[in-house]
């Protein structure tokens, strides 16, 4: 029996991050939020002063909280990361097609993350902090990918492939 769905509703839960100051961005990422749209209104809250925004996210949108995220720490820079997991308790509610029946309502419990990014420093200390990736690490991950790359194409370019190699020890 096919019954359409009436409403879900999640239940409210404290922010994991006690101490925020005021002010601080809040994106709820759903799995249907366009990471271009989320993206381009954080930015340019970020580009305007703010200093710290929280993603949370839900159930499926547990990846797509990720990657704005990831996005975010890879355009800005220089932030902070504190990550929070926790469950949350999703109530839906079913509504019976067939004459006579009631309604179903189910309670699942879902995933929730919560990631704080902040130009501000963070207690290193807290459970789930990252600090800032240091320029160094960044072109260690470039010098990475470009041994790779050479690798890839040893055949055609064994010179290159010594002097990148010698460039990253």
């Amino acid at each position: 029996m096919n019954r359409p769905k009436v409403c879900r509703t999640e239940e409210e839960s404290p922010c994991p991050f006690p101490g925020l100051a005021t002010g601080v961005l809040e994106m709820r990422v759903k799995e249907g939020s366009k990471i271009r749209n989320l993206m381009g209104f954080a930015m340019a809250r970020i580009g305007a002063g703010l200093r710290q925004v929280v993603f949370t996210g839900s159930g499926r949108a547990v990846t797509k909280t990720i990657t704005c995220a990831e996005i975010m720490k890879r355009k800005v820079g220089s932030l902070h990361q504190l990550t929070k997991l926790r469950y949350k308790v999703v109530k839906e509610v079913w509504e019976s097609t067939e004459e006579g029946t009631s309604e179903m309502t189910v309670h699942r419990t879902v995933p929730s993350i919560s990631i704080l990014l902040s130009k501000d420093p963070l207690d290193p200390q807290e459970p789930g902090y990252q600090p800032p990736e240091t320029l160094s690490a960044l072109l260690s991950a470039a010098c990475g990918q470009i041994y790779v790359l050479a690798l890839c194409h040893n055949h055609l370019h064994s010179s290159m492939l010594l002097s990148v190699a010698f460039k990253n020890t």
